[in-house]
């Protein structure tokens, strides 16, 4: 008997009444809010970093179709969650949704993973943050770094980056939102830490304040790749996407050169890299239960999101690669190298601050969702109940 009392318990499903009485958290965002989340926490490495490294080793100028690829595969699971999202408007994203449909046990699997998949995406932009200004810095932290604390293990990285750590931690330590608490009472502490760290707003005063910030930095960097959108496209050159091999010296590595010079499987490998650049968009999925319509406004975010996002990948893409040989991309800043290349130092610095803005705005949205996952397993007893409180005032977990 104690065998199917077991299984049963393991694949128990989650009942969810929508009466709004148990609602803790405050319902305060709408569908602009949600689109400007999910962007900010997408349009970042794919654009200012991504681009490069897989059209110099992957894929050359048909980076635009690894894009289109990784897009279509993103928009199936797009649609997915914005089915799941208007079904069960709750926090929790995959967690609550396979809580409802598959089981207890499923779900507490998803549901570390899901915390798994934030700390590891906050690590990796936090990590191309950091690669992005070295370069910036002629690679003055790595030269640092190496001679501090170098790593001799092959499946690590080089050195200890300093940089990267101590971002991730100061951007979502509950010690930085304690101490901005504090200062509430000092006026001029505040703007200067809401400018050094935007996304401790989310820790500290909950959705309001964050949500301005968040789109602010949003909208500032979509004009910022409509820039580089026009300003590559002054300077495209279609032979960029014919180069021959024989013409290449042999210091590079141009492939076949053409349009594939690494073939499609080139292609494909390529593919498989861009679709990191579209994760992020689940987010807008934990804010089950702070949107004021969530049936309605939660699908209709993750799909304007994503075509934004593809769009703008798509068209960077492009202009990078024929502004650009391919073979000659940097692959941790391409966008402010190529315009340097070609003399347009004001592009340069533009893009460069609008890189350093939008690896912001996707380290807050690689760090949002993981308290609210924390949240809602919380509130389901599968961690610690402690671990599921609200803030009364702020109405955030």
């Amino acid at each position: 008997m104690a065998s199917p009392s077991c299984w049963r318990i393991l694949t128990r499903r989650k009942v969810l009444s929508y009466d709004g009485s148990s609602e803790k958290l405050g319902r305060i965002l709408n569908t602009f809010d949600l689109t400007a989340l999910g962007v900010g926490a997408t349009l970042g490495v794919g654009v200012y970093v991504l681009a490069g490294h897989v059209s110099k080793d992957q894929a050359g100028p048909s980076v635009v179709l690894s894009f289109l690829i990784a897009a279509a595969a993103s928009f199936l699971a797009g649609l997915c969650y914005a089915e799941f999202g208007a079904r069960v408007p709750k926090s929790g994203s995959a967690y609550i949704y396979s809580y409802v449909c598959i089981g207890e046990f499923m779900a507490f699997i998803i549901g570390w993973n899901l915390m798994l998949e934030y700390i590891i995406g906050s690590a990796s932009v936090s990590r191309g943050l950091s690669l992005y200004i070295d370069t910036l810095a002629n690679d003055t932290m790595k030269t640092r770094f190496l001679e501090v604390a170098p790593i001799e293990w092959d499946f690590m990285s080089n050195y200890f980056d300093f940089f990267a750590f101590s971002v991730a931690i100061l951007l979502g330590s509950e010690y930085s939102a304690m101490f901005l608490r504090k200062t509430t009472s000092h006026k001029s502490l505040i703007p200067l830490h809401f400018l050094i760290f935007p996304d401790t707003v989310a820790l500290a005063f909950g959705l309001k304040k964050s949500t301005m910030v968040n789109n602010a930095f949003t909208v500032l960097n979509i004009f910022i790749v409509l820039f580089v959108i026009v300003a590559g496209a002054i300077k495209a050159d279609p032979e960029n996407w014919r180069i021959k091999p024989e013409n290449v010296s042999s210091q590079y590595n141009a492939g076949e050169g053409g349009f594939f010079p690494f073939g499609f499987e080139g292609t494909l490998r390529g593919a498989a890299t861009c679709f990191f650049g579209f994760v992020g968009f689940d987010c807008i999925a934990t804010t089950g239960e702070e949107v004021r319509n969530p049936r309605k406004a939660i699908p209709r975010a993750i799909l304007c999101s994503l075509t934004i996002i593809f769009l703008a990948y798509f068209g960077v893409s492009t202009v990078l690669t024929l502004v650009w040989p391919y073979y000659k991309q940097d692959v941790n800043a391409p966008l402010p190298f190529v315009f340097n290349e070609i003399g347009w130092h004001f592009a340069k610095w533009i893009v460069a601050i609008g890189g350093i803005i939008g690896l912001v705005a996707s380290l807050f949205g690689a760090m949002f969702p993981q308290p609210r996952i924390i949240y809602a397993m919380a509130q389901d007893g599968l961690i610690f109940r402690a671990l599921g409180e609200v803030s009364p005032r702020f109405k955030t977990p």
